[in-house]
């Protein structure tokens, strides 16, 4: 066994503490950039069909860039901060049953070691032993899948989300501002397509999905979000003119 896996365990399996948190951050960043990509890309490409002109479109796009990173920002913070109180209410109320009824809640353990299959002195066993060691941990883990020590943080949430959603917005915006104007738009279109099938093929890495068919997916969304922004700002154009 090499790396630094603890024993009896896999080098590239995660076992890692804290890997909640590690997961959470991540997952914020990837729909961070995400939707940082498409919802810029999608303002940009939609006033540059309406007008030549360079400055309409950076004012428009700096809009959405700030708007888009402070609301995905608040999101992920009110959304992980509504998760990070369930867990810590239910941590409470678990720590309130050990204290209340020991002995009720060591029998509940061994029968939720039962249901998994252990023989009825091995669950009595391992619960005994680990209600001695970390009577808490035990539950939490045997009952709700809960580790104390890794709770997730709305703050790392909200942080990733916002740089995740800035960087990603970036990209857009460079492309069709530094592009000159016969092919800014179709080289607009194919930077943020190239950029989904990047974050749509992380996504289901994460979540351990099929990667063809998430990256196809998020093509899909991208095109249609930026092919139907492009028409409304090209027909806008066209009636202004």
């Amino acid at each position: 066994m090499t790396g630094s896996a603890p024993e009896g365990t896999h080098v590239d399996e995660p076992h890692a503490p804290g890997l909640a948190q590690r997961l959470n951050w991540l997952r914020a960043g990837v729909l961070g950039a995400n939707d940082g990509i498409v919802s810029t890309a999608a303002v940009v490409v939609g006033v540059a069909g309406a007008t030549s002109e360079v400055m309409p479109v950076f004012l428009a796009g700096s809009a959405a860039l700030v708007g888009g990173a402070i609301s995905m920002a608040l999101g992920e913070y009110v959304s992980v901060s509504s998760q990070r109180d369930s867990e810590h209410a239910l941590i409470e109320k678990e720590r309130g049953e050990l204290r209340a009824d020991p002995e009720g809640e060591l029998a509940e353990l061994v029968g939720l070691y039962k249901k998994q299959g252990l023989s009825p002195e091995t669950a009595a066993t391992v619960a005994a032993e680990l209600t001695a060691k970390n009577a808490l941990k035990a539950h939490l883990s045997a009952e709700l899948n809960i580790d104390q020590d890794d709770v997730v943080s709305p703050w790392n949430a909200a942080l990733a989300s916002l740089i995740a959603f800035t960087i990603g917005a970036l990209l857009p915006m460079a492309t069709i501002l530094l592009v000159p104007h016969p092919t800014r738009i179709p080289a607009t279109f194919v930077a943020v397509l190239l950029a989904l099938a990047v974050t749509g093929y992380v996504a289901a890495w994460i979540g351990g999905a099929r990667r063809g068919r998430a990256v196809v997916r998020t093509l899909i969304g991208g095109a249609v979000a930026l092919g139907a922004t492009f028409l409304v700002g090209t027909l806008f154009g066209t009636t202004v003119a």
